[in-house]
């Protein structure tokens, strides 16, 4: 998984197959994280503690957390093909039980012991997945490795198997993903290229494809965006039934287009078919008309003669008794 890049300097001058073997190095898929990365041999306890765990624990051959990379955590199984299949499935029942535990945390709640000590990405709409396990495969022993695939898929399949969801795309709530692959995949191919199996699927994919959920992240996606044209038609329709004003044509706001069909039993809005500045300068005529026939309401202003629409609403009578000399009569 990890691929130190050779410094093809030190092997200038070195005979013509080790300069090739350098150089195909270079040439190599990338790896993932640094030394850093992985610890080695770390136990998983369904009992006891992390520093004294219980009798018949998994032991992680490998933990791998490189969140820099998309990878927060992967355990990793790796296996000579000399063990028999009902072995290493054994393994995965070890780690199930391990998932399943829970402590308490520094904030008095109850947590799964995995998560007091790696960090990982909380669930994702109701698909609460165990942490992955990686099984790297070498073929050393008699036993093939791909029958050795199968073999242990058919026999972890309560821990692996989802469940079919609506729009073509699998859920894995409190299921473990389990991924294969051989060595020599892996060094073909590397991390990126297509050499995991995720057990229960056909094809092979990428590391991240494998342990992930590609096509219900794409169903997802799907209905977001669905979501998203639903949401600008209706605004596009709402905008083509939203009244204007009869005066200036501006666009109800949305207050004044709900005040102007509520319904009010004691007689309703008075001009529904003007907009709040409009109506408010209507108002403001209205009483100023009423000074002009002797009727003060407000005070003793007066409107200019360019009509209505250059008083200020949100000014007061003082700029109205200095913008102009004429009254505007109505009716």
């Amino acid at each position: 998984m990890i691929r130190p890049q050779p410094d093809l300097d030190l092997v200038a001058g070195e005979p013509a197959e080790a300069v090739a073997a350098a150089q195909a190095w270079v040439d190599a898929p990338d790896g993932i994280g640094s030394i850093t990365s992985y610890a080695t041999e770390v136990a998983l306890p369904a009992t006891g503690t992390w520093r004294n765990p219980g009798v018949g624990c998994a032991w992680a051959d490998i933990v791998l957390t490189a969140p820099e990379v998309g990878l927060p955590l992967l355990f990793i199984e790796a296996d000579n093909c000399t063990e028999e299949a009902p072995i290493i499935a054994a393994k995965f029942d070890k780690y199930m039980r391990h998932f399943h535990r829970t402590v308490k945390d520094t904030d008095g709640l109850d947590k799964p012991m995995w998560r007091t000590r790696w960090s990982a990405p909380e669930p994702k709409w109701g698909d609460a997945t165990h942490p992955p396990v990686l099984l790297v495969f070498h073929q050393v022993g008699k036993r093939p490795a791909l029958q050795q695939m199968k073999n242990v898929a058919d026999l972890t399949r309560e821990h692996w198997q989802g469940q079919r969801a609506e729009g073509g795309f699998h859920i894995y709530h409190q299921k473990m993903p389990i991924v294969a692959t051989t060595l020599e995949l892996l060094r073909e191919h590397g991390p990126a290229g297509p050499a995991f199996w995720r057990f229960g699927r056909e094809d092979r994919q990428n590391l991240w494809e494998a342990i992930g959920n590609p096509r219900r992240d794409a169903a997802l996606a799907r209905r977001a965006e669905e979501g998203r044209r639903r949401l600008a038609q209706q605004a596009a329709e709402r905008a083509a039934q939203r009244p204007a004003c009869a005066d200036c044509g501006a666009k109800f706001t949305d207050d004044r287009w709900k005040a102007s069909v509520a319904v009010d039993w004691g007689g309703g809005d008075s001009h529904p078919h003007l907009c709040d500045d409009c109506k408010c300068l209507f108002h403001i005529s209205c009483a100023l008309w009423g000074y002009s026939r002797g009727e003060p309401r407000w005070g003793d202003g007066v409107i200019p003669k360019s009509g209505l629409r250059s008083v200020s609403v949100s000014g007061d009578l003082a700029e109205v008794r200095r913008s102009g000399v004429a009254v505007c009569a109505a009716g």
